[in-house]
C-alpha cells in the first residue's frame, strides 16, 4: 500500500499515458489535470447559489436559525437542547455583517463547502486526485447537501467535523506524525460542541482503531494518547456544563424520540433517508458508473474499503435500525452520508473515464443551480400564491419593529426580555435594536440567562399570535393593555394577527408570577 505521505494516484500510475477518451476535450481533461481548481469552482457555485436563492425569497430565517441567533447572543456553552457552537457562529456572522438577512445562508454553505474539501482530501489519499474529484462531484446529488442547507442548525454544523475526523483518523493511523493525532483530538473535541451525536462517529472510529492491525500498532507510541488528552481537555467544559444542567439535553433527546414515535411511522426515518439518496443513485446511473465493465486489475485495498464502509456507512445504518425502536429526526442523518461518493468511487472507480467524469461534472452543477433555483421558486410561491405560512414567510423585520415600538411607548428603558409564544417571541426579538433575550417557554430551566431579579428589574414584552390572551399568559397581564397588529405576509393570504403586551418592571402582579416560576412544579 502506498504510504500516506507519498504522492498518490490510485487510478493512473505515474508516467502512464492518458487514455484516448481523455484527449478528446481539453476542457474535460482539465478535470483530472487540475482537480483542485474544479473543486474550488464547485464550492464557489454552491456558496453563491445557495446563499443568494434563500436570501432573495425568505422573509425570515428558518425556525432553527432564528433560535440559534437568539441563543447565540447569550454566549452560553450549552442549552437544554444542544451545545452552542452553531449559535456562536450565527452570532459572529451577525456581528461581522450587521444583518440577519443573508449571513446565515453564507455560513451554511461555507460549512458544506468545507465538508466537500475534507472529503476530497480523504478520497485523494485513498483513491487518487481524479477519483477524489469524482467522489465530491457526486455529493450535490445528495438531498442533504442541497434543499435543507439554508437551515443552518446542529445537524449541518457537524458535517465538516465528521468529514475531518474521518480524514484525520486515516492519516494519523497510516503513518502520520504527532501533528495528525493532535489535530484529531482537537477536531473531535470541538465537534462535540456542534452536536453530541458527533460522539457516534468517535465511537465507530475508536472501534476501528482497535480492530485494524496497522492502526492499533500506533497505540504503542505516545501520540494517540496525547491526542486523547487534547480531546478530553477540549470536551471537559462541555461535560461539566452538562452535569450542571442536570443532563437536560439528554432529557430533551429522549422526549424528542418519544414525540417522533408518537407522530411518525416507524419507517418514517428510513423512508426519508432512502428518498434523500435517490438523486445520488440517479446521477450514478446517468454518469455510466453503474454499467458493467471488467473488474479492475488493481482493486482498492481491503483495508481502505473496510474503513470507508465502517466509517462512511456504519453510523447511517445503525441509526436507521435504531429508528425502528427509538425514533429519530429526519435530518439527524445529514452528516452520515459525507463519504457516500467516496464509497461509490472505491467500488466503481475503475469505470471512470472522460465521458463519466463529464457527466458527473454536468450533473453536479445542474443539481446545485437547478435545486437552488427550484428552492427560490417554490418558497416564494408557497408564501405568496399558495398562502402557506412556512417559517420563512413570517415578516420578521416588521414584527421586531412593532415589538420595539410597543415597548418604548410603554416603558422608558431598553427592551431586555421577550417571551410568550416562543416561536413568535423569537421573531420579535431577532431584529430588535435592543437585542433582547428570549425567555424560552417562560421556563427558567430552559432559559437560564433569565433570572427572577432580571425580570423584576427589566420587565418583559409578551408576544403571541391571534387576538385573545392565552390562559397561561393571563397572570402576567392583569390590567396591562394589549395591542394587536395585523401583518401582511402574502400576496393572496389575509394578514396575520400578532398581539403585544409590555409588562414593565415593578408592576403589582409581577413578583407573584416570578415566584410561581421559581417554585418547582409537583
Amino acid at each position: 500500500m502506498t504510504r500516506i505521505d507519498e504522492p498518490v494516484n490510485g487510478w493512473l500510475p505515474v508516467g502512464s499515458s492518458v487514455p484516448d477518451d481523455w484527449r478528446q476535450s481539453s476542457i474535460w481533461s482539465d478535470l483530472t489535470r487540475y482537480p483542485e481548481a474544479v473543486l474550488a469552482l464547485l464550492c464557489l457555485t454552491q456558496i453563491l447559489c445557495w446563499t443568494v436563492a434563500p436570501a432573495l425569497v425568505d422573509a425570515a430565517p428558518p425556525g432553527d436559525v432564528v433560535e440559534g441567533f437568539m441563543w447565540g447572543r447569550e454566549w452560553v456553552l450549552l442549552t437544554y437542547k444542544h451545545p452552542q457552537l452553531p449559535g456562536w457562529l450565527l452570532e459572529t456572522s451577525h456581528l461581522l455583517s450587521g444583518s440577519f438577512r443573508w449571513p446565515q445562508y453564507l455560513l451554511a454553505q461555507l460549512v458544506v463547502s468545507a465538508t466537500f474539501i475534507f472529503v476530497y482530501l480523504l478520497a485523494r489519499d485513498m483513491l487518487g486526485r481524479t477519483r477524489a474529484l469524482a467522489a465530491v462531484l457526486l455529493m450535490p446529488s445528495l438531498y442533504f447537501f442541497g434543499w435543507p442547507t439554508p437551515q443552518f442548525n446542529h445537524d449541518y454544523a457537524q458535517m465538516p467535523f465528521w468529514a475531518a475526523i474521518c480524514w484525520l483518523l486515516w492519516r494519523a493511523s497510516r503513518g502520520g506524525g504527532p501533528g495528525w493525532w493532535l489535530a484529531l483530538g482537537l477536531v473531535s473535541g470541538v465537534g462535540l460542541y456542534a452536536k453530541f451525536s458527533t460522539g457516534l462517529l468517535l465511537l465507530f472510529g475508536a472501534i476501528w482503531l482497535l480492530s485494524d492491525t496497522r492502526a492499533r500498532s500506533r497505540l504503542a507510541t505516545p501520540w494517540p494518547w496525547l491526542g486523547l488528552a487534547v480531546f478530553i481537555a477540549v470536551a471537559a467544559p462541555l461535560a461539566v456544563e452538562l452535569y450542571r444542567m442536570d443532563f437536560l439535553p439528554l432529557t430533551y433527546a429522549a422526549w424528542r424520540d418519544q414525540w417522533v414515535l408518537a407522530h411518525r411511522s416507524r419507517f418514517y426515518y428510513i423512508s426519508v433517508q432512502i428518498a434523500g439518496l435517490c438523486g445520488f443513485l440517479l446521477v450514478l446511473a446517468i454518469s455510466g458508473l453503474l454499467q458493467r465493465s471488467p473488474a479492475p486489475q488493481k482493486p482498492v485495498g481491503r483495508g481502505t474499503l473496510v474503513y470507508l464502509l465502517w466509517m462512511g456507512v456504519g453510523p447511517a445504518i445503525l441509526v436507521m435500525v435504531a429508528s425502528l425502536f427509538t425514533g429519530a429526526g429526519e435530518a439527524w442523518g445529514a452528516p452520515m452520508y459525507n463519504l457516500a461518493g467516496v464509497v461509490a468511487l472505491a467500488l466503481l472507480g475503475h469505470r471512470l473515464g472522460a465521458v463519466e467524469m463529464r457527466r458527473l461534472a454536468i450533473c453536479a452543477f445542474v443539481c446545485i443551480i437547478g435545486m437552488s433555483g427550484a428552492y427560490a421558486g417554490i418558497r416564494w410561491t408557497s408564501c405568496n400564491l399558495r398562502g402557506r405560512m412556512d417559517a420563512v414567510c413570517w415578516p420578521a423585520q416588521q414584527i421586531s419593529d412593532e415589538a420595539e415600538a410597543v415597548w418604548h411607548t410603554a416603558v422608558p428603558g431598553r427592551l431586555d426580555i421577550v417571551g410568550g409564544d416562543t416561536r413568535i417571541a423569537l421573531l420579535a426579538g431577532l431584529n430588535a435594536y435592543d437585542k433582547p433575550s428570549i425567555f424560552t417557554e417562560l421556563d427558567m430551566r430552559l432559559a437560564p440567562w433569565i433570572t427572577s431579579q432580571r425580570l423584576r428589574d427589566h420587565g418583559i414584552l409578551l408576544v403571541w399570535p391571534g387576538r385573545g390572551v392565552p390562559p397561561r399568559l393571563q397572570p402576567w397581564l392583569d390590567n396591562i393593555p394589549v395591542k394587536t397588529v395585523l401583518f401582511s405576509w402574502s400576496l393572496k393570504a389575509p394578514p396575520v394577527a400578532i398581539s403585544f403586551a409590555a409588562v414593565p418592571p415593578g408592576v403589582r402582579q409581577l413578583p407573584g408570577v416570578i415566584d410561581s416560576l421559581a417554585r418547582p412544579s409537583n
